[in-house]
């Protein structure tokens, strides 16, 4: 069965500062940087466990995108109850790994 993708105010405001950071540098691959980060937080539709563990209790996972030296991060959480993916945040994985507060369950 099919989970739903839900992406939060946090998540879509660190994406949209994320494209337009890339879009000042490279206007020519910003567009296509979103919609392939884009199509890989929407294949946890169907595959909502492929990212790994983010942290010691496993409530939290990462999906990894890009390659060296850009990788970016998304963090989510996976609601089998409700059937559903939460796209906490998403950042440069070159940042610190953000802290379980910095998150703001």
């Amino acid at each position: 069965m099919a989970y739903v993708v839900k992406i939060g105010f946090r998540s879509e405001r660190d994406l949209q500062l994320l494209f337009e950071q890339i879009n000042a540098e490279y206007p020519d691959a910003a567009l296509k940087w979103y919609q392939d980060l884009w199509d890989a937080i929407l294949s946890l539709e169907t595959k909502p466990n492929r990212g790994s563990s983010f942290q010691k209790r496993g409530r939290l996972r990462q999906l990894l995108y890009g390659h060296r030296p850009h990788i970016y991060r998304s963090i989510y959480r996976v609601l089998e109850r409700q059937k559903q993916v939460e796209i906490l945040h998403i950042r440069h994985g070159a940042r610190r790994r953000p802290k379980f507060n910095d998150l703001r369950l």
